[in-house]
């Protein structure tokens, strides 16, 4: 008796919907990982598979961030019962107008501010499994502090629609848990800006 079961498709849609949620040949290698080496992405697909509706083909990724980000912010309002300003701002230090970020949303008296982050199905569910935000952002959750001195929380939000649980997760950073790491990065980006105006200097003359 036969090990498999065959499926046969005439119309390649139908094709790649049969696939989602299955471990093919394809997404082997994206799931195997080396013990206590942590999950791999195709793990995290896996799920996300299973919970989330299929996104449009050809989805522009930026555009469906813009898109979202109101409503996450909207979100983030009712949650915190606080209404963050959300419009198009560019911050900058006054000592140092070449250290800037720009706020997705933020308290008018500026002790507080929203990133929004509207990522793939996997990359989100991996942060509600794992109860933390990618650490790939990192650098910019500590430029928000760097820029603003008066900044004393950073909430990043996590937003994803298609999933049928947890689409909206937020996570708080405050600025005592992290001062060694805004003060590190700090000089060091006044360090590199430092280089950068030398070699400009020179070679201007």
């Amino acid at each position: 008796m036969s090990s498999i079961k065959i499926k046969k498709f005439e119309d390649e849609g139908d094709w790649i919907l049969a696939r989602r949620t299955k471990i093919t040949s394809t997404k082997l290698k994206n799931i195997y990982s080396v013990k206590g080496k942590g999950e791999k992405k195709g793990f995290y697909e896996l799920i996300a598979e299973r919970l989330a509706l299929p996104r449009p083909e050809g989805e522009n990724k930026l555009q469906r961030g813009h898109d979202l980000e109101s409503e996450a912010i909207e979100l983030a309002n009712k949650e915190l019962k606080k209404t963050f300003i959300h419009d198009l701002t560019f911050w900058q230090r006054k000592d140092n107008e070449s250290i800037a970020v720009t706020p997705d949303a933020y308290l008018e008296d500026l002790t507080e501010a929203i990133e929004v982050k509207c990522l793939s199905s996997a990359d989100h569910i991996k942060a509600v499994i794992l109860k933390k935000y990618p650490d790939e952002y990192k650098y910019q959750v500590y430029q928000y502090f760097i820029v603003n001195d008066d900044l004393r929380i950073l909430h990043f939000v996590m937003y994803d629609p298609s999933l049928s649980v947890r689409s909206y997760i937020r996570f708080e950073i405050k600025r005592q848990d992290i001062e060694e790491e805004i003060s590190k990065f700090k000089k060091y980006e006044e360090e590199k800006l430092r280089q950068v105006n030398d070699i400009v200097n020179q070679l201007s003359f």
